[in-house]
């Protein structure tokens, strides 16, 4: 992909836009706007500056959400259900309850190891304390 194209007689050098056709997968010809930050020409959206006003950030995330399984919130909320499970993975081999393989890979956002029986102990009172209750979950209607 070349970067910089010569222009008027090789006087002028500036930078090329970055498009590339799906047909035929070539660069295209003309020069970038100086404007542009994703160094594009006008015809390829160069001179777009995107959403300026928090209003419209906010239309522009809200209008690119097709499934809702990338935002932040389910992002977060994953990594937090794979954080507990490595733990309990953790606490299975503290306990000799398996002897499978560790799962591979890159830990979640929130891990933090369990390597004694009391880690373990700590980690299963936290959870059950913090397990929602019966009544919690009804609400409480008493007057």
């Amino acid at each position: 992909m070349l970067k910089f194209l010569t222009v008027a007689g090789g006087r002028i050098t500036c930078l090329r836009c970055t498009a590339k056709s799906v047909r035929s997968g070539n660069q295209c010809r003309k020069p970038a706007l100086k404007s542009s930050r994703t160094v594009k020409c006008g015809h390829h959206g160069g001179r777009n500056k995107g959403p300026v006003t928090e209003a419209g950030k906010a239309r522009s995330a809200a209008a690119h959400v097709k499934t809702g399984e990338y935002t932040k919130q389910a992002i977060r909320e994953r990594s937090q259900k794979l954080a507990e499970m490595m733990q309990l993975e953790d606490a299975c081999h503290i306990l000799g309850l398996t002897n499978a393989e560790r799962t591979r890979g890159r830990k979640p956002t929130g891990y933090t190891p369990l390597a004694t029986i009391k880690d373990v102990f700590e980690f299963a009172l936290d959870k059950e304390l913090n397990r929602p209750t019966q009544a919690g979950a009804r609400g409480s209607s008493i007057k």
